[in-house]
C-alpha cells in the first residue's frame, strides 16, 4: 500500500465542480475523471466536496487508487471512476480487418498524435485489486 509521493508540479483548483476523491484522476476543469481512458490533468491529493478548493499532482509520483489488478511497471490509464487500471495494448479493434494498401509502408496509415486511451503513468507498486492505493510515476 503506497503512502509516499513526490509531487514536482501541483495544480490548484479553487472550486471543485463536483465531489473529488483523493487518489483519483481529475480533468483540466478539476472534475473527477468519468470516462475510461480519458485524458487527465493530475491526481487529486485530497478529497474535495462541490465548491471546495483542492490540489492535484501533475508531475512526479502520487498515490493513486487502483481500479483493478496490475503489476509494478505496468502502464496505467483511468477507468470510468478516475481510478488507475492497466492500460490496454495497442491492437486492431474487434471487428476491424487488418488490410494491405499502397500506403501500407506506414507513411500514411496513421495520422494525428492522440491515442484513444491516455496513459496516466507507470505503476511503481503492484495492485491486488480495486480500492488499493499504490504509488504511480506520472507521465506527461
Amino acid at each position: 500500500m503506497g503512502q509516499q509521493s513526490r509531487s514536482l508540479f501541483t495544480l490548484s483548483f479553487p472550486s471543485a465542480p463536483g465531489a473529488v476523491a483523493r487518489g483519483r484522476g481529475v480533468d483540466f476543469t478539476g472534475a473527477q475523471i468519468a470516462a475510461a481512458g480519458a485524458r487527465g490533468a493530475g491526481i487529486a491529493r485530497r478529497d474535495a466536496a462541490l465548491g471546495e478548493s483542492f490540489e492535484a499532482s501533475a508531475i512526479g509520483t502520487e498515490v493513486c487508487e487502483s481500479g483493478g489488478v496490475f503489476n509494478a511497471g505496468d502502464r496505467l490509464a483511468f477507468d470510468a471512476q478516475g481510478r488507475v487500471v492497466a492500460a490496454s495494448a495497442l491492437a486492431i479493434a474487434a471487428g476491424a480487418v487488418a488490410m494491405a494498401s499502397v500506403a501500407a509502408n506506414g507513411a500514411t496509415d496513421l495520422t494525428g498524435g492522440i491515442l484513444p486511451e491516455w496513459i496516466v503513468g507507470d505503476a511503481l507498486e503492484a495492485s491486488s485489486g480495486a480500492g488499493v492505493f499504490v504509488e504511480v510515476l506520472l507521465a506527461r
